[in-house]
């Protein structure tokens, strides 16, 4: 096993501190369930059309309600003025 040393913001280590009580758990076990977590599919860094991309295509609707005039007729219309 490898050693590392880095610096945490005064907020972040209060943050472990707490939650290392709260858990009663090891500093670098915790750190070490954290950067796990983070680095594997248990939080999958990207953004939200590659976070949703498996949604796509599950529901029934028209194609493309931006391009259809019909969906767009009296958009803005209405509606009170802010």
């Amino acid at each position: 096993m490898k050693t590392m040393s880095f610096k945490l913001p005064d907020g972040l280590h209060a943050l472990l501190e707490a939650t290392v009580r709260e858990r009663q758990t090891a500093k670098s076990d915790l750190v070490r369930e954290a950067l796990t977590a983070y680095l594997t599919d248990a939080v999958r860094p990207g953004s939200f059309a590659v976070l949703t991309e498996d949604l796509a295509g599950t529901l029934d609707g028209p194609c493309d309600l931006a391009t259809s005039p019909s969906h767009l007729a009296g958009f803005g219309q209405g509606r009170d003025q802010c």
